[in-house]
C-alpha cells in the first residue's frame, strides 16, 4: 500500500492520558509525528511523555475551558507554526435512565463530548489551513448512530458530533482540510461512569471487544491517506458485537 509520509507532522491529541488517546500518541510517535498531549491529568501526561521522548509535549488543560484551550493552541502555533492533525478524543459517559439522571451528569457529558470538540476544533482550524493533508478527526461512537437505553445524554452528544462534522466537512473541504469521524463499538478502556468495572469487563470479554490500539491504527490509517482522500467515517465494531 502507498501511504503519505506523515513524519514530522504535528498532532494535538485530547484525552491523551489514557485509553485511545494514549494508544494513538504511541502509534503516531512510532511514525515520527510530533504529538501534543492534552488532558486534565498532568501527572499521567508527563509519564506518557517521558516514555515517548522528545517528540511529545505536555499541555494539561480541560477541553471544556475555552481560555485553557486557546492557550494550548496559541502555544502550539508558537512552537510549531501550525498543525496537521487534531484528534478530538476526550469524552465521558454516564449510564443512567434519563428520568433519574442529574444535571451535573448532563453538564459533564456535554462539556467534554460536545463543547470540548467545538472549543478545540475552532482553535485548530486556522493552524490547519494551508497544511498539506491536514485533518480533524474526532472519536464519536456507535452511540452516535443508534440510541442505547441508559445512555441518552451521551447519545445526544454523539449524534450532535456526527451532525457537526458533516457540516464542517462541507465548510472546509474546498480548502483541503479533511474532516473525519472514528466511531467505535465496545472497546477495552476505563471508559464508562456509573457502571461497575466487573460488569463492563464481562460485557467486553463476551464481545471480544476492541482494544485502544485498534482505534489508534484506524486513525493513523486515515491520516496517512493521500491528501485528496478523506476517510469520512470509520465505524469500527468488534466482530461479535451485533447490537446496537
Amino acid at each position: 500500500m502507498n501511504f503519505r509520509d506523515i513524519k514530522n507532522s504535528v498532532a494535538v491529541i485530547t484525552g491523551a492520558s489514557s485509553g485511545i488517546g494514549q494508544a494513538t500518541a504511541r502509534a503516531l510517535v512510532e511514525e515520527g509525528v510530533h504529538v501534543v498531549l492534552v488532558a486534565r491529568s498532568r501527572d499521567k501526561l508527563e509519564a506518557l511523555a517521558s516514555e515517548l521522548g522528545e517528540r511529545a509535549v505536555v499541555k494539561a488543560a480541560d477541553v471544556a475551558d475555552v481560555d485553557a484551550v486557546a492557550r494550548v493552541f496559541g502555544e502550539v502555533k508558537q512552537a510549531f507554526g501550525g498543525l496537521d492533525l487534531l484528534f478530538n478524543n476526550a469524552g465521558v459517559g454516564y449510564h443512567n435512565a434519563f428520568e433519574h439522571s442529574t444535571r451535573d451528569e448532563w453538564t459533564a457529558t456535554i462539556d467534554a463530548n460536545l463543547y470540548g470538540v467545538l472549543n478545540c476544533t475552532q482553535q485548530a482550524i486556522p493552524l490547519l489551513r494551508g497544511r498539506h493533508g491536514a485533518m480533524i478527526s474526532t472519536v464519536s461512537s456507535v452511540g452516535g448512530r443508534y440510541g442505547i437505553a441508559g445512555w441518552s445524554v451521551y447519545n445526544a452528544t454523539k449524534f450532535a458530533v456526527v451532525g457537526f462534522h458533516d457540516a464542517l466537512r462541507k465548510e472546509l473541504g474546498e480548502e483541503g482540510i479533511r474532516v473525519s469521524l472514528v466511531e467505535p463499538g465496545a472497546v477495552h478502556t476505563n471508559w464508562g461512569h456509573n457502571v461497575p468495572a466487573d460488569q463492563m469487563k464481562q460485557r467486553r470479554d463476551a464481545l471480544d471487544a476492541l482494544h485502544a490500539e485498534d482505534i489508534a491504527n484506524a486513525l493513523v490509517y486515515a491520516f496517512a491517506q493521500p491528501a485528496h482522500v478523506n476517510i469520512q467515517e470509520a465505524l469500527i465494531m468488534p466482530t461479535r458485537q451485533i447490537s446496537p
